[in-house]
């Protein structure tokens, strides 16, 4: 059976894969719980956390062209800091993005009382079919999963286009005194809370493989994307809290918390009840747009651990009907299924914010190992500027963020940071004996004659080389 997957994603499908998965629960449902840690000052947190993400960006831009291959974030740093590395990462990055996935699903329900009288109790079972029907569309193939994208992510961008037009000619100019209201900290906590947000803009990495000319497609769809969502993130923003009354954002949602729905508080000022319903509609297609997105990039992580004889040799199984990795798809399904039914949504936004903010700092790290070990095989059509400053800035500010998110994220990091180098040491280590280029760096410094394997790129010792 074929382990190939098809190259059926242009340039355009790319970008919306990537503006899909961060357009959803970052502006439809997260702009309350920033605005609850810093007031009026969360626009300048969704600038911040943009800038923070942006290095990590950058560095998977140069990466992807160099290897354009399923498994993006865990490939990057499998290949530069080894399969142990490899193993947190690649596990790691996809809990976080089925955590982002299942948040979407989630907030897409309180969306969805808007629009339909149905029990709230029945909600989380719309989510539910929701996400079921998402994993069916992703084992259906590729390029229909990036077509539906291009469609929602191009209806979503001018609903919120207009939205911002209208709303600008209305806002208050007093709700935005006093400005950051919790000071400095409280941007930088609201900044963490909000990162989750552009996690996305690297997930078109992760079907890599899939990308029509790669080298060409793969950083314009990260960096367009990216850029666009920064300007479209504080132009929302901004409108929400210049037409919500704050008292509406801060204490509007379940049990006396944020509001779950404040782009639906934000219409309902500007045009009533019209304006509320669009807004629902479009929040229900841009989640659903989120959480497929997030279903195709998470669930080529399994495939590529599994290539690499990381978890078991199953998830390597593409399905020989429509070309895609079904058992992959499958286990991500589960998961996002599970976490949907038993995890509180504000919840499910740290863990993925947490975790997403340390995947993203080592990523500044692994191209740095690229950079420094010479490796030959490393030949990226895009280069990534400002090196090494921007790398380094990127990891300090990460981990600044990082100790902003309180003590239940950080300990969920570290509970999937031990997860993955047990699993490692009892599963993928008697299974592989790659090594990744920074320990051929300190072999190189240390005088050793290692060469690499051009049969597929891995580090290999002199010693395997001979047998």
């Amino acid at each position: 059976m074929s382990e190939d997957l098809e190259r059926d994603l242009g340039l355009y499908s790319a970008v919306t894969i990537s503006m899909g998965a961060m357009i959803g629960s970052g502006i439809f449902v997260l702009p309350a719980v920033g605005y609850k840690e810093a007031g009026p000052a969360v626009i300048v947190a969704y600038v911040l956390a943009g800038l923070i993400v942006l290095p990590a960006a950058l560095s998977k831009a140069e990466m992807a062209t160099a290897m354009p291959e399923s498994g993006g974030t865990y490939l990057y740093i499998d290949r530069a800091l080894g399969p142990l590395f490899g193993t947190v990462a690649g596990i790691g990055a996809w809990f976080s993005l089925v955590f982002k996935s299942s948040f979407a699903l989630v907030g897409l329900g309180a969306y969805l009382l808007l629009l339909v009288d149905i029990p709230s109790g029945l909600v989380k079972v719309v989510a539910l079919a929701l996400g079921a029907f998402v994993v069916v569309l992703n084992i259906a193939g590729t390029k229909q999963s990036g077509r539906l994208q291009a469609i929602i992510v191009t209806v979503v961008v001018v609903a919120l286009g207009a939205y911002v037009v209208n709303g600008t000619f209305v806002v208050d100019p007093g709700r935005y005194e006093p400005f950051a209201t919790h000071g400095r900290e409280g941007v930088v906590t609201a900044a963490a809370y909000v990162f989750v947000s552009y996690a996305g803009v690297t997930k078109i990495a992760s079907v890599a493989e899939e990308v029509a000319d790669p080298g060409r497609n793969l950083p314009i769809a990260i960096l367009a994307s990216m850029g666009v969502m920064m300007l479209i993130y504080a132009a929302v923003v901004a409108v929400v809290v210049g037409i919500v009354d704050p008292g509406t954002l801060t204490a509007g949602g379940p049990n006396g918390g944020p509001s779950l729905t404040p782009m639906a508080d934000g219409a309902d000022a500007l045009f009533g009840g019209v304006g509320v319903l669009v807004v629902s509609v479009s929040a229900v297609l841009a989640l659903t747009s989120m959480a497929n997105a997030g279903v195709l990039a998470s669930s080529r992580f399994p495939l590529a651990m599994s290539r690499d004889s990381l978890i078991p040799s199953g998830f390597t199984r593409i399905d020989p009907r429509f070309n895609t990795p079904r058992n992959a798809i499958l286990l991500t399904g589960v998961v996002l299924l599970a976490l949907i039914a038993f995890v509180p949504v504000i919840e499910l936004a740290k863990l993925a914010s947490a975790f997403q903010i340390l995947v993203f700092s080592i990523v500044n790290v692994a191209i740095v190992a690229f950079r420094e070990s010479g490796v030959e095989s490393y030949e990226p059509s895009y280069v990534a500027p400002g090196y090494p400053f921007v790398q380094t800035v990127g990891v300090v500010a990460g981990m600044a963020l990082l100790t902003r998110m309180g003590t239940l994220p950080i300990l969920g990091a570290v509970g999937i940071t031990l997860g993955g180098i047990v699993w490692y040491w009892s599963y993928g280590r008697p299974r592989t004996d790659r090594v990744g280029a920074l320990t051929l760096l300190l072999r190189r410094r240390r005088g050793d004659d290692v060469t690499i394997d051009e049969t597929d790129g891995d580090l290999i010792s002199p010693e395997q080389e001979r047998k």
